[in-house]
C-alpha cells in the first residue's frame, strides 16, 4: 500500500570526540503530523466528548452544536482509536474529501436579490432551440407543464454538488449569485502526491461561488431550472431559482464537513428542496462493525451514517425536502454482497470485504431522503442504475446510451455545460466547435452556450427534483426564503403524481452489454416496486393536480 513516510528516528549520537566534551543529546522523535477530525457525540455528552479529545491527546479547534460534533485536532494514527473508545463518541471522520459525484459522460447558501425576473417575462415557448433532443421533458410531461406552472422565484432550489457555472446563459437568469455558498477548498494533490484538483485556478484555492470546474453540478442545475429564454433548453421548472451549495471538488470528490455544512446552511436560509447526485465515500457502503475493517475504518462508517443523518434531519425539519441520486452500480441495494470499490479515497486503498443489508449508502438509503432511479428512452429501468424495492422511492430519466440498438450519445440527457470544462477536456476545439455527437452548440445573437448528453442516477434525481419545486410553487405558504412546503407534503405530492410502472414481465431482467447478459431482479408491486418505486415522476400531473 502507497504511504507518505514519516520521519525516521535519527541514529544514535557518536561518542564525545573529546574527553571533555558534554555527552551527547538523546535523538527527538519527529513529532507526528496534526490532523483534523470530525468527532460525533451522543446527544446530551458534549462535555464528555471534549475531555475524550483531551484524553485522546488533542485539542477542540471548534464545534457545530446543531449537529452535535466537535472539530478536533489530534497527532498520530491513534487518535481516532483513542477517542472513539469513550463511549460519549458515537462516530470519528478524518476531515478530508470522502465522496464523487454519480454521473457517466455520455458514454457508458439572507434575502433574495430583487433584480431577478418574473418567471411571466419570459416567452412561454413551447419549444426551446434544442426542446427536440430532449426526449427526458417529453416524457414526464414537463414540455406541457412548463408553460402552464414554471415555478416561482419564490423557490429556492439548493443543489448540493461540484458548483454551478451561473454565468451560463441558460442559467444565469434564475442564479441566485447573492445566496450561493462554496464550502469546499481545492486541493491539487491527494494525500500520496497523486493529482486531485489540480492546479488551483482562484486565489487560496477557493473558486467563487458561480464556478463549476467539474461540469457535473451545471449540469444538475440546467435540467432543474433552466429558464424559458430563446436559448438551448428548458428545465422542468424554468421559473425558480438555483442556488450553489458546492459540496464537492474539482475532482468530484466530497468532503464530509463540507456536506453537512451545505445541509444546515440550506436548512438556515430557506431553502426548500436540495438534489444530492452523489454519494459520500471513501465508502460505498457504510457498515458500523464490519469485520473486515480497523477500528479506526468503523469510526469513520459510524461518523459518515450518523453526521450525515443528523445534517439531513436538521434540515428536513426546517422544511427543506430531500432528493438523492440512487447509485449507479447496477446493484440490488437490498441484497449487497460485496464491496470492492471501498475505500474510495485516496485511490489504491480499495479492498474487497463482504457485506450485507446492514450496509448504507449514504445519503440514498438515509432516512427522509426520496432517492431516485434511472429510466432510459424507453423506459425501461437504466442498466447501471442500483435499486432495491426499500431504495428506491421514484424513477426518472437518466439516460441509457445502450437502451436500444447500438450506443447512442443522444439516448443520454441534455443539459448545461460550462464552456471552459469543455475546452480543457477537448471537447470542443480552438474555434468552439463540438468533437462529438455528445456536446451541442447553440448560438444566439452572436453569443454561444453549450450543452452536454450524460447519463446516470444523477440525472435522473434533478428530474424529480424539478418536479418537486412545481410542487412547492403550486402549494407553498409564505414562510422563511419565500414559499413553505412541509416536506412530508411534498413528498406525499410526489408520490401521488408520478406514473405508476409494474416491473417488467419476467421479473428477472436481462440486460445485453455488447454481447455480454447482465440480470436484474425487480421485486413489489405496480404500485412500490425495486426499479422505479412509486412510479415515474410526472411534471404535468404536478402542474395540474389538486393537493
Amino acid at each position: 500500500m502507497r504511504r507518505v513516510a514519516s520521519a525516521t528516528m535519527a541514529l544514535a549520537a557518536a561518542a564525545a570526540l573529546t574527553a571533555c566534551a558534554p555527552p551527547a543529546a538523546a535523538p527527538q522523535r519527529a513529532a507526528a503530523p496534526q490532523k483534523d477530525y470530525l468527532v460525533f457525540y451522543a446527544a446530551g455528552r458534549h462535555a464528555q466528548a471534549v475531555t475524550a479529545v483531551e484524553r485522546a491527546g488533542g485539542t477542540t479547534v471548534g464545534e457545530d452544536a446543531r449537529l452535535g460534533y466537535l472539530l478536533a485536532r489530534g497527532a498520530g494514527g491513534g487518535f481516532a482509536e483513542g477517542v472513539g473508545a469513550d463511549q460519549a463518541i458515537v462516530g470519528v471522520s478524518a476531515d478530508r474529501r470522502i465522496g464523487y459525484a454519480t454521473a457517466g459522460r455520455g458514454t457508458h447558501q439572507a434575502a433574495r436579490p430583487a433584480t431577478f425576473p418574473d418567471a411571466s417575462s419570459f416567452t412561454k415557448s413551447a419549444a426551446e432551440p434544442l426542446a427536440g433532443r430532449q426526449w427526458d421533458m417529453r416524457m414526464i410531461g414537463a414540455d406541457r407543464a412548463n408553460a402552464k406552472a414554471p415555478g416561482t422565484k419564490k423557490v429556492l432550489v439548493g443543489v448540493i454538488d461540484t458548483g454551478v457555472d451561473g454565468k451560463h446563459p441558460d442559467i444565469a437568469p434564475n442564479f441566485n449569485r447573492e445566496l450561493s455558498r462554496n464550502f469546499v477548498t481545492d486541493r491539487p494533490k491527494d494525500e500520496y502526491g497523486e493529482t486531485l484538483d489540480g492546479p488551483c485556478e482562484a486565489e487560496g484555492c477557493k473558486d467563487p461561488a458561480d464556478v463549476d470546474d467539474d461540469g457535473h453540478g451545471t449540469h444538475v442545475a440546467s435540467t432543474i431550472a433552466s429558464p424559458i429564454n430563446g436559448i438551448g433548453i428548458a428545465g422542468v421548472a424554468p421559473g425558480v431559482q438555483i442556488v450553489n451549495l458546492r459540496a464537492g471538488q474539482d475532482s468530484g470528490f466530497f468532503f464530509l464537513k463540507p456536506s453537512l455544512d451545505a445541509l444546515a446552511y440550506a436548512a438556515d436560509i430557506g431553502v426548500d428542496v436540495v438534489n444530492m447526485s452523489y454519494y459520500v465515500d471513501p465508502w460505498l457502503f457504510n457498515c458500523t462493525s464490519n469485520p473486515a475493517d480497523t477500528r479506526k475504518q468503523q469510526l469513520e462508517q459510524q461518523a459518515v451514517i450518523t453526521g450525515m443523518q443528523r445534517a439531513l434531519d436538521y434540515a428536513r425539519k426546517k422544511g427543506v425536502t430531500l432528493i438523492s441520486a440512487l447509485g449507479n452500480g447496477g446493484t440490488d441495494l437490498g441484497h449487497p454482497k460485496v464491496d470492492d470499490q471501498s475505500p474510495g479515497y485516496p485511490k489504491g486503498d480499495e479492498k474487497k470485504r463482504e457485506i450485507d443489508n446492514s450496509c448504507v449508502n449514504v445519503p440514498a438509503e438515509s432516512a427522509g431522503v426520496i432517492s431516485v432511479s434511472a429510466v432510459g428512452p424507453s423506459g425501461r429501468k437504466a442498466i447501471y442504475s442500483d435499486y432495491g424495492v426499500e431504495q428506491t422511492d421514484l424513477a426518472a430519466p437518466g439516460g441509457d446510451i445502450l437502451d436500444g440498438q447500438g450506443a447512442r450519445a443522444d439516448r443520454g440527457i441534455l443539459a448545461a455545460a460550462p464552456e471552459h470544462v469543455l475546452r480543457a477536456s477537448g471537447r470542443i476545439d480552438a474555434k468552439g466547435n463540438p468533437r462529438g455527437a455528445d456536446v451541442v452548440k447553440d448560438c444566439k445573437d452572436g453569443r454561444c452556450s453549450y450543452y452536454q448528453y450524460l447519463e446516470g442516477t444523477s440525472m435522473a434525481s434533478p428530474h424529480a427534483t424539478g418536479v418537486a419545486a412545481i410542487l412547492i410553487s403550486r402549494f407553498g405558504k409564505p414562510g422563511r426564503g419565500g414559499l413553505h412546503l412541509d416536506p412530508a407534503t411534498t413528498e406525499r405530492l410526489l408520490y401521488k403524481t408520478a406514473t405508476q410502472k409494474a416491473c417488467p414481465t419476467p421479473r428477472r431482467h436481462v440486460y445485453t452489454i455488447y454481447n455480454k447478459t447482465e440480470t436484474h431482479e425487480c421485486e413489489g408491486d405496480k404500485a412500490d416496486n425495486g426499479f422505479y418505486g412509486h412510479g415515474i415522476v410526472d411534471a404535468w400531473k404536478a402542474a395540474t393536480t389538486e393537493p
